[in-house]
């Protein structure tokens, strides 16, 4: 596996629009969530907040605990360029035939697609290591002590992140041309996928909640006014929802697996 990494290394090291969509990833992540905490503590900060308007909108959304929650939720709607450089990275090879030397000069087509999937997994550790960091230096901004209560959703983040990634590396196998890929991969993240939930949901409550990409996102529930949205809205059973995330998890990879396995190179 470590001779594979290298092989990979090789090919993205010098490849400067991945480097630049990670760099872009990696300020995106800071700027969305600091845009957010301006915007938030400009309207009420924590020593303005009265007991009723506490009992409302519930602590500080950016204070520990309830930072990781809220780190992880905004930072949910970047995935979408995680899953870019993931489609880069495989569309490439088709583009330049080096799947096909690859396999010539010795690697299987299971060794081959095998790190592609382990990329995967790093992106997704890397995205979720920059999150942990970014809700550290928000929540160390507060008035609360560090606390690792409900740190958990860190961990929800990256099973979604991975989620995105399996995804991402699908479309890749299947369209073989980056443009296709990530027209596709982009529409159904943020538009088509929602949209049908939406109207699964209207019909068959709640159906929608466990489509792919949903099952996953909605690990980490909306972080803000909390104690309103909790009398409203119903959060589908985390179990059930995990149980999802990683049973879709597993069909990506089978899926994946079998269509470069069998497809003609």
């Amino acid at each position: 596996m470590l001779h594979l990494l290298k092989i990979e290394w090789l090919k993205v090291k010098n490849y400067r629009t991945f480097w630049i969509l990670s760099g872009l990833f990696l300020v995106s992540i800071f700027g969305i969530n600091y845009i957010v905490y301006y915007v938030q503590s400009t309207e009420m900060s924590l020593k303005q907040a009265n007991g009723m308007a506490r009992a409302l909108i519930g602590n500080p959304p950016f204070q520990f605990p309830e930072v990781w929650q809220t780190v992880t939720y905004i930072t949910g709607f970047l995935l979408f360029i995680p899953g870019l450089l993931i489609i880069i990275s495989v569309t490439n090879e088709y583009s330049f035939k080096t799947h096909r030397q690859n396999i010539i000069d010795g690697l299987t087509r299971t060794e081959f697609i095998l790190v592609k999937m382990v990329l995967v997994v790093i992106i997704a550790l890397a995205s979720t290591l920059v999150v942990f960091i970014t809700a550290l230096l928000f929540g160390f901004t507060g008035e609360e002590s560090i606390s690792f209560t409900n740190i958990d959703y860190v961990g929800d983040f990256f099973i979604q992140a991975i989620s995105y990634g399996f995804v991402a590396l699908l479309f890749s196998v299947l369209f073989k041309r980056s443009g296709i890929a990530i027209g596709v991969f982009f529409l159904f993240v943020t538009v088509i996928e929602r949209m049908l939930s939406a109207v699964t949901n209207h019909y068959f409550k709640p159906v929608g909640d466990y489509f792919p990409i949903r099952t996953s996102a909605n690990l980490i529930p909306f972080p803000f006014f909390r104690n309103v949205v909790n009398q409203f809205i119903t959060s589908p059973d985390t179990l059930y929802l995990l149980i999802g995330s990683f049973a879709y998890i597993a069909l990506y990879i089978f899926v994946i697996k079998h269509k470069f396995e069998t497809d003609d190179l």
